[in-house]
């Protein structure tokens, strides 16, 4: 059983950010977080430099998830926290930690204002191979970005959380990213906001003009599609407030857009072991990028 809430920590700003985000989830799903630091051996002729030599090393590597943890301890002393420092090739070492965890969470240097993610090679390659979910968290992320304002537009984490919004294409449904989605909103006490981005048939391409009657009534289907792929869900969570937004356009834009009103984007990554092609579609691939709110990959097969 996966029970574990995983962080992978570098000492950078983004992951300081990812460390305290996950600490948050820890609290709300009750479980413990661990905060794993991974390092790459040298070469051996500069492990024996003198500002690199053995003990060096060690010491930082122990150092970082040491006092990082302390840290925590402290401004979440509701959460059991443990941590480990592992050598390695760190997509390595991640993708197999995140597959025996309950939730990976890594962190992403954010671009100037509302650019969102700057996604590393690493972090990447671990959202492409991981089997478990993988959250990505911009440096700078405080708890207070995760909730509405106060009535006088202070950012406070004292109020209501912003909705978790999922990007769900109806002809790729899976119950594993929509029950991520549900149990997250669930759990922070707040909406749900499903976004559904459709385009029309590709042989309206060739009509000089679009029949207003058939642009509705293909509206109308990607509608009813939609509503239906999430009837079984509003029944296991009635306490889910559910918006549904059906609309033509970029499915990437559309999300996008509701990252900024967000406390967590949830998309989906189909599964592919075979080592070439695309491992993160273009939609999961643009958000990653460009969300302005925490993003939760959930892959599937």
């Amino acid at each position: 059983m996966f029970r574990t809430i995983t962080v992978g920590l570098d000492g950078s700003p983004e992951s300081r950010a990812a460390a305290e985000w996950a600490a948050r989830e820890a609290k709300l799903r009750g479980l413990p977080l661990k905060l794993l630091h991974v390092w790459e051996p040298v070469p051996e002729p500069l492990a024996q430099a003198p500002l690199l030599g053995a003990e060096t090393h060690q010491h930082w590597t122990e150092k970082i998830p040491r006092e990082s943890a302390k840290g925590i301890r402290l401004r979440h002393p509701d959460v059991e926290v443990t941590a480990e420092h592992m050598a390695g090739r760190p997509r390595d070492v991640l993708c197999e930690v995140a597959n025996a965890a309950e939730l990976l969470v890594l962190g992403s240097r954010g671009l100037s204002g509302v650019g969102g993610f700057l996604v590393g090679s690493v972090g990447l390659a671990v959202v492409a191979h991981a089997e478990r979910p993988v959250v990505l968290v911009r440096a700078g992320e405080q708890a207070a970005d995760e909730h509405e304002k106060d009535p006088a537009g202070i950012p406070s984490a004292a109020t209501r959380y912003r909705p978790v919004v999922l990007g769900l294409d109806t002809d790729s449904l899976d119950a594993s990213v929509i029950e991520f989605a549900f149990d997250a909103a669930e759990r922070r006490d707040t909406g749900l906001r499903v976004v559904h981005g459709w385009n029309l048939p590709a042989y309206y391409g060739y009509a000089a003009t679009v029949d207003l009657e058939r642009y509705d009534e293909v509206a109308r289907q990607h509608a009813s599609a939609l509503a239906e792929a999430l009837s079984l869900w509003r029944q296991k969570h009635p306490a889910v407030d559910v918006v549904e937004e059906s609309r033509s356009g970029s499915a990437a834009g559309h999300l996008i857009d509701a990252s900024h009103e967000a406390s967590l984007v949830v998309v989906g990554r189909r599964i592919r072991r075979h080592p070439f092609g695309a491992h993160i579609g273009s939609v999961t691939h643009a958000v990653l990028h460009h969300a302005t709110a925490p993003v939760a990959v959930v892959p599937h097969d």
